[in-house]
This record gives structure tokens, C-alpha cells and sequence, in this order.
């Protein structure tokens, strides 16, 4: 469903979409048809490819109508058919979103916009790799901060000055991931002789969060259907005269909650123990 729905931005890198699973031919007609998936769905009823990539999930009992199921993740394909990225999670509940690899692999800027922050010193926009906040999905936040003139903030790895510091409320419904500042540029402080690490003009800063189960996403959940995330971001604005008192201010980013579909197919259709 996620995929579908990012479909014309992966189409825009070059790429198609296939997805294999153990199901039925019958099974994915079903759920293509209920969600009007558009890509190529292709069946392996006897997981025959699924081992042949290496990816058999063993931890399932044999006999069990689970039995066969891959461990979930996305392979990167060439032209020629070449594996060149792959995409996997030791965690069946954990998913590297379409929108998450695009921003990752291919430079997709993360876009879809949240909110707009103006101070004294900067003008601040929150976007998202997407709209839709989905259990155990990765995707891609993005400060993009335009300074005013003659302004800047210090950089992390400054030394006797406040660097830049994005934080993020964490909980069980949100994981953070490691990520780096970009690249900062020197400027000289003649009046006491001193190079920093600095930003200048507009620069944007992206990290990777992950959302958590469905049981501690929902409680968060608004009556509208909306999710709500909330972080920082503390700074020292200077100019080329004087530095000004260190500032913290609040950035969210507003997402539509989509839970898990537990709709299964019709009975006569759902996979057997064997």
C-alpha cells in the first residue's frame, strides 16, 4: 500500500515496482483489488525464489500456514537486472518506507510540508519524506533553515560557543536514529582572532526516525486522525557585531495515522498449514 501510494515519485528515479510473496495468485488479487495496487504482484506459492535469495524466514514452524514467508525487504535492481542496494530489517514489524529510500539512496528531497517557524534571527520549515505515519516505518525528517542577513549559528564541534542541537521527543512511539549535521563552512572572528564552525544563508538538516507498533501510535492519535511530532531546535544567532541570548524553539511535523490492514482474504482463499 505504501509503495502504491509513492509510485509516481519512484517512477520519477527510473524505477519500477515488483512485489514476490508466498501468497496465492488468487490472495494477491484479492488484496490488489481491496487497495487498487497497480504494480506487478507475483506469486510464490512454494517459496521458491524467497529461498533461493536466502531470505526464508527458518524461526517459522514448519506445518504452520506462516511457514514460507520471507523476511520482509526491498531489493534495488539495475537496468541488467543487478542487485545494487538492499533494503532489510531483522524485525518483521520494522519497514524501510519507499519514501525513506528515496530520500536515502536517490537524493529525493523530503517535501511534504508540515510547518513554518519565523524568529528574529531565521525562518525555519518542517517537511517529511510523507504524510502518512505508518507502524514500524522509517522515513525522513527535514529542518530547512534560512538565516537572516548577516546572521549566523555556530555548527556542531564548535568549541566555547552553543552549537546547533535538533532534539526529538522519544517514547515507544518514535525511535531516532543516528544522523550527521551537513557540512559547515569556516568564518573568521577578526576581533578576537578565531575561526568557527559556522552555517551561513540556508542550509537543511535531514535524520531518519522510525515510528513505533501500532499499540503506542494510536493513544497519540487525534479525533481528525493526526499525529503529531514534536522536537527543538536550540541555537546562538550572532551577527557580524555581537552574538545573541541562546534560543530554543519548538518544531512538529503533522502526520495522518494509517494502521496496519488486518483484513485478511476470504477464507476459502487463505494458505493452509501443511
Amino acid at each position: 500500500m505504501e509503495l502504491e501510494k509513492n509510485l509516481d515519485a519512484i517512477k520519477k528515479q527510473g524505477l519500477g515496482v515488483a512485489a514476490i510473496s508466498y501468497d496465492s495468485v488468487a490472495v494477491l488479487k484479492s488484496f490488489a483489488d481491496r487497495h487498487h495496487i497497480t504494480f506487478p504482484m507475483l506469486s510464490d506459492p512454494d517459496s521458491r525464489i524467497i529461498r533461493d535469495f536466502g531470505i526464508l524466514n527458518e524461526s517459522v514452524p514448519k506445518g504452520t500456514a506462516q511457514y514460507g514467508i520471507p523476511y520482509p525487504g526491498t531489493y534495488i535492481l539495475d537496468a541488467r537486472g543487478r542487485v545494487v542496494s538492499k533494503y532489510f530489517e531483522d524485525d518483521y514489524r520494522e519497514r524501510d518506507s519507499a519514501s525513506d529510500i528515496l530520500a536515502r539512496q536517490f537524493g529525493a528531497r523530503a517535501d511534504v510540508r508540515s510547518g513554518v517557524l519565523e524568529t528574529r534571527y531565521l525562518r525555519l520549515r518542517t517537511t517529511a519524506s510523507t504524510r502518512t505515519a505508518r507502524p514500524g516505518h522509517r522515513i525522513v525528517l527535514s529542518l530547512d533553515i534560512e538565516l537572516k542577513p548577516k546572521m549566523h549559528v555556530y555548527s556542531p564541534g564548535v568549541e566555547g560557543y552553543i552549537p546547533i542541537d535538533w532534539k526529538m521527543e522519544e517514547g515507544a512511539f518514535l525511535k531516532t536514529l543516528p544522523f550527521s549535521y551537513p557540512p559547515s563552512q569556516k568564518l573568521l572572528l577578526p576581533a578576537i582572532h578565531e575561526t568557527v564552525p559556522v552555517y551561513k544563508g540556508n542550509f537543511r538538516i535531514d535524520r531518519e526516525i522510525m515510528f513505533g507498533p501500532e499499540g503506542a501510535l494510536k493513544p497519540l492519535v487525534n479525533p481528525a486522525g493526526d499525529l503529531v511530532l514534536k522536537g527543538s531546535l536550540r541555537y546562538q544567532a550572532c551577527d557580524d557585531r555581537e552574538c545573541f541570548l541562546p534560543q530554543s524553539i519548538p518544531v512538529e511535523w503533522r502526520f495522518h495515522f494509517e494502521g496496519l490492514d488486518r483484513e485478511r482474504a476470504p477464507s476459502e482463499l487463505q494458505r493452509k498449514p501443511k
